[in-house]
This record gives C-alpha cells, structure tokens and sequence, in this order.
C-alpha cells in the first residue's frame, strides 16, 4: 500500500510503499494525531523504519500499491 505523508514546513511529501493493510496504518495515523504516540512509526516494504513527530504530520494520504510495468506496450 502506498502512503503520503505531508510534514509541516517541508516542501516535500514522503511517500512509503509499506506491506500493511490499510486499516493497520489508519491506526497507527489516529493513534500519532490523537497525540497517544509522540512518533508516527511505518515501516516500508524494505524493512526501513520512516519516523515523523506526531506534531509535524499535516496530513496522509492512504492510496492502492503502483504496480510495477512489466513487458513492451502494444503497438
């Protein structure tokens, strides 16, 4: 599943290609801004831990995986 991440005063979003379902990082998202959490913590397909401060979160986008393009495209 692909998730965005917008952090306050970043020009950039930070995108995570994790193997989570999508109910798991909603709860881990509520958890982080409901201020439970100090760190919202997702881990990447890679095992690579991404940590952003609850407090800089501005928002999240929960979208479907990219699938990868495989082969020639028709002609």
């Amino acid at each position: 599943m692909e998730v965005k991440i917008g952090v306050q005063h970043a020009p950039r979003e930070i995108v995570v290609e994790t193997k989570k379902a999508a109910d798991e990082v909603e709860s881990a998202v509520t958890a982080a801004l409901s201020g439970d959490v100090k760190v919202l913590t997702l881990v990447d397909e890679h095992d690579r831990k991404v940590l952003v401060p609850s407090d800089r979160v501005a928002y999240v986008e929960l979208g479907e995986p990219t699938g990868r393009k495989v082969g020639f495209g028709t002609i």
